[in-house]
């Protein structure tokens, strides 16, 4: 019973659809965007990282959650360095330093460089760096689990004719960071150095260029074997579809802003479900436009949707704990407070860790074949005493 309940192997016919993950993805970033709490915004990152160490694989995209980390941490230090020398809008009392400040003219009232660094000011900032730190690592989970390739290929038929500039945004970073890796490995067997502002410098263009280039290579690839190929319509069928969808993205694009929002939680959830309601029709009846036939479609099975509703179900409890729980969620940086940690939310996001438990687990990498047990190996000692036969010269 114990083997039949435990996660399979990641194979043709296990393989988890991509679109799950970034459904995931987005119901973190949804609770991410509802708190500035620091104790909640780093449990969601640590929830965000166990199920991408748990459920990454080798392939070239999974590789770049380090490059959103550290552009999440770059983000964090860069936002603490401007409110400590140009200040906050926070006033505070807590004074720690006071820097030389610079007159300016009359015309950049409000905004001055130097003078008190309080204390409330770096904590209001470092929330706020908190808060987009934790929206990038949402955005490189994602980005490191769903297979960019099999996510073009589950798109559907109103949005092939899009499939090619698709290609070429999406695979550009994965060729990005294996250029950078083949580089960096092929200057170390040279004997040069591989890191430093001179390294950078002299692998900087060679590599765009060859990750754009591979790039728009699969592109022309794909257009010659007549990807995005459309039959012909009536001019009314493509209008009522080039509406119906427009109109549903914008839809889902406001509803998700007002969702995001904190005003906009009470009409957001409406023009979020009509919009997603009129971009299934839009993409509907722009399907009959593709003639392009499908080898092995994309499955969207029962272990997807546990990985999409465990996202949904995070962004929804942190949207309900909003009104709940207001002073937990957006802790207050005048006065300094320490923030509090609400049990009823971090419970919500312990629910983003079902993927690491339902996902299909990444296959592991082919080693060695063991030694058959009917056919032992020669031992050396009766390798080296064996005689050897020489055929006698003719």
């Amino acid at each position: 019973m114990r083997e039949r309940l435990r996660a399979p192997e990641a194979g043709r016919g296990f393989e988890l659809h991509p679109g799950a993950w970034w459904l995931w993805a987005l119901g973190l970033a949804t609770a991410a965007s509802r708190t500035t709490n620091p104790l909640l915004l780093m449990l969601l990152c640590a929830v965000a990282g166990y199920v991408v160490s748990a459920r990454r694989t080798d392939a070239p995209w999974a590789r770049s959650y380090s490059v959103f980390l550290k552009l999440g941490l770059a983000v964090l230090v860069i936002r603490l360095f401007f409110a400590f020398f140009l200040g906050s809008p926070v006033p505070g009392s807590h004074v720690l330093v006071v820097l030389p400040e610079v007159p300016l003219p009359d015309w950049a009232m409000g905004v001055r460089v130097g003078g008190r660094v309080t204390a409330e000011g770096l904590v209001f900032a470092l929330y706020d760096g908190l808060k987009l730190a934790a929206l990038l690592v949402c955005v490189g989970a994602a980005n490191a689990l769903a297979n960019p390739a099999r996510l073009l290929k589950s798109l559907p038929g109103a949005l092939y004719e899009a499939g090619v500039a698709v290609v070429v945004a999406m695979t550009f970073a994965p060729n990005l960071v294996a250029d950078v890796r083949r580089l960096r490995a092929a200057r170390r067997l040279r004997g040069r150095a591989d890191k430093g502002v001179r390294s950078v410098l002299q692998v900087g263009l060679p590599v765009l260029e060859g990750a754009l280039e591979r790039s728009v290579a699969l592109a022309a690839a794909m257009d010659a074997r007549g990807y995005g190929r459309s039959a012909e319509v009536p001019p009314a069928v493509r209008r009522t579809t080039t509406l119906l969808t427009l109109g549903g993205l914008l839809g889902v694009c406001a509803g998700t802003y007002a969702l995001l929002s904190a005003q906009g939680a009470v009409y957001g959830l409406p023009v979020l479900l009509a919009g997603v309601l009129l971009a299934l029709a839009g993409l509907r009846l722009g399907g009959r436009r593709s003639i392009r036939s499908r080898y092995r479609p994309e499955l969207f099975g029962s272990r997807a949707w546990l990985v999409s509703l465990s996202g949904a179900a995070t962004g929804a409890v942190m949207v309900a704990a909003g009104s709940a729980f207001p002073e937990a969620l957006h802790p207050q940086a005048v006065p300094l407070t320490a923030p509090q940690f609400p049990l009823w939310p971090a419970a919500g996001l312990l629910a983003g860790l079902l993927p690491a438990f339902v996902a299909p687990s990444p296959a592991p990498e082919p080693g060695p074949e063991p030694t058959s047990a009917r056919e032992p190996a020669p031992e050396p000692s009766a390798v080296a005493s064996s005689p050897v036969h020489e055929e006698p010269a003719r």
